[in-house]
C-alpha cells in the first residue's frame, strides 16, 4: 500500500491529537498533578485587599514592628516591646504554597512579648507567615515569606 502526502498529513494530525488528548486526560485524572488555587474565594478576598494594604502601612509606621526568628522549638514571633501585650488581639496564619492541607491559623497568645509556633505543626520548606493583629483601635498586618 502506497501512502501519499495527504494520507501522511492526516495520520500525523491524528497522532498529534491523540497525544494531546492523552496528556489532558492524564493531567486531569492523576492526583499528583493537582494544583489548587491560592485562595478558595479569590474574588471575595480581593475586595479586602485595600484593607490589608492599610494594615501593612500602619505596621510600617510603628516605632518597632513584629519580628520573628527560627529557634529549636519552632518559630518565635516577637511583638513590639513598647506596646501593652494584653491589648493585642488577632490571628497568625501560616500558608503552605505547596499543599493547602498544611495551612493553619492560630489565635495570638503572647507571653513576654513573644508567641511560639511549635515545631510539631511545621514542616520544612517555604511558608507564608501572616500576622493580622489589632492594638487598641488600630489594625496591623505583618507578612513575610519564610523558610523553615
Amino acid at each position: 500500500m502506497k501512502i501519499n502526502w495527504g494520507t501522511g498529513i492526516v495520520i500525523a494530525m491524528i497522532c498529534f491529537i491523540s497525544f494531546i488528548m492523552y496528556f489532558i486526560i492524564k493531567v486531569n485524572t492523576d492526583s499528583t498533578y493537582d494544583h489548587d488555587l491560592v485562595i478558595e474565594e479569590y474574588y471575595k478576598a480581593e475586595l479586602g485587599f485595600q484593607d490589608e494594604i492599610n494594615k501593612e502601612k500602619n505596621s510600617q509606621n510603628l516605632i518597632e514592628n513584629i519580628s520573628f526568628k527560627k529557634t529549636e522549638d519552632g518559630i518565635l514571633i516577637s511583638f513590639p516591646d513598647n506596646l501593652d501585650t494584653q491589648d493585642i488581639t488577632g490571628t497568625v496564619f501560616l500558608y503552605r504554597t505547596s499543599n493547602k492541607k498544611l495551612d493553619f491559623e492560630l489565635p495570638i497568645s503572647i507571653t513576654n512579648n513573644t508567641m511560639l509556633i511549635e515545631n510539631k505543626v511545621l514542616l520544612e520548606g517555604r511558608w507564608n507567615l501572616k500576622v493580622d493583629w489589632k492594638y487598641q483601635d488600630s489594625d496591623y498586618m505583618f507578612k513575610k515569606e519564610i523558610m523553615y
